[in-house]
């Protein structure tokens, strides 16, 4: 697919905190610290997609990295999350649907699509059922399925503060936890834990739900056209590599990359790894754009 012209694009983003409307809602988007203009980078742009009670803040320093790397990138607040309105969105296929309008209402044809957790659930329905709009796939700390145990949905609806605690913990490696920080005074599991804090009431149960009941993640990875890459967190508790090899073997073309010394909140713990892998990612991608 060919890129829209530059003069033709609908609702052009040239500010470093974005905002569009999306099928008739408020989207809120960052740009990795610098404007979103595709046209001055060589590779297609970065649709970065967030997990369960995330926001655009989970992407903060590996959007930043991606930028300073001359990518252009988008990390939208799903529908319902942070400082986008309207509801959050009932499906994984919901979701996926979702992203070819939020590319329209971009002027973006194309994108590499980056999912972390249930974003990645979303991504990768999103490449099956939306090839047209898929130059790449990378898919972070993922599994399909993707289940998620009745008691943690049910405490997601009655105590959601304990369950996003309890989900904090088990995101990070026990070091991480302990000293986790990068410097200049900011602590790591502090931050992962307040973005999940500021989703709104019942966000994180559907989220939840929404992952637990995609059940179809294997037939879908096996119509992806695109290369895909498979970022794997050695030490992720959440979503263990031993889940892999079923969509490791669906995919038609994939890589598969390792993070030591890292769970599952990789862009927290790992942030400058993430980077280098996605950074080495994106040649395959660019040979699909021009295919």
């Amino acid at each position: 697919m060919s890129w829209p012209d530059p003069a033709t694009r609908a609702n052009p983003l040239t500010t470093r905190q974005l905002e569009l409307t999306v099928a008739g809602y408020r989207c809120r988007l960052a740009s990795g610290g610098q404007p979103f203009n595709p046209d001055r980078s060589p590779w297609p742009p970065l649709l970065l997609l967030h997990g369960a009670a995330n926001d655009r803040d989970a992407w903060q320093q590996v959007a930043s990295g991606l930028t300073a790397a001359g990518c252009a990138v988008l990390v939208p607040d799903l529908p319902g999350h942070g400082l986008s309105s309207g509801p959050a969105l009932p499906s994984i296929e919901a979701l996926a649907d979702w992203v070819p309008t939020l590319l329209d209402a971009a002027g973006v044809g194309q994108a590499i699509l980056v999912g972390h957790s249930m974003g990645s659930l979303v991504a990768l329905e999103c490449a099956a059922g939306h090839p047209q709009r898929a130059s790449g796939l990378a898919l972070l700390g993922t599994s399909t399925p993707m289940p998620v145990a009745d008691a943690l949905i049910a405490g997601a609806k009655a105590n959601p503060d304990n369950t996003i605690r309890m989900m904090n913990e088990y995101s990070l490696t026990p070091k991480f936890r302990l000293t986790g920080g990068h410097g200049y005074g900011i602590w790591g599991p502090g931050v992962t834990l307040a973005i999940m804090r500021r989703s709104p009431p019942g966000v994180l149960a559907i989220d939840l739900a929404n992952c637990n009941n995609y059940q179809h993640g294997l037939e879908a990875a096996a119509q992806v056209a695109c290369p895909a890459l498979l970022l794997v967190a050695r030490r992720d508790r959440m979503t263990p590599r031993r889940n892999l090899p079923p969509l490791e073997a669906a995919l038609r073309q994939v890589l598969r990359a390792e993070i030591p010394e890292c769970g599952h909140a990789m862009m927290s713990e790992q942030p400058q790894a993430v980077v280098k892998r996605l950074l080495e990612f994106l040649p395959q991608a660019l040979r699909r754009r021009l295919a």
